[in-house]
């Protein structure tokens, strides 16, 4: 059973992926087996994704990245919200982050 998600959880990057910048494109490439296995290898971040994952430190809460992200851009804060939600959601699901 999946533990749900809050705004109180901390979350970092797993030891099990590499990130790169290729040819202008974000990509996160898992390098353990079992780790992000279940659709594609190798994941694409746009820039809302990329966003949110230059601040998955295993320190900042995602309360914490969402007040930042409302710092940044012009959105409403249940936009902001859900995607930070979604976008850790799936990533925990595929074991590329880490609950702290």
């Amino acid at each position: 059973m999946e533990q749900s998600i809050t705004l109180n959880d901390v979350l970092s990057i797993s030891e099990d992926v590499v990130a790169r910048t290729v040819e202008g494109e974000f990509l996160i490439i898992p390098i353990a087996s079992g780790v992000g296995d279940m659709e594609d290898e190798l994941y694409s971040l746009n820039d809302c994704g990329k966003a949110i994952w230059d601040r998955l430190d295993g320190k900042k809460s995602l309360a914490q990245i969402k007040a930042d992200l409302m710092e940044e851009y012009e959105a409403r804060p249940e936009e902001i919200e859900t995607d930070v939600i979604s976008f850790v959601a799936e990533l925990l699901k595929r074991k590329i982050l880490v609950r702290i």
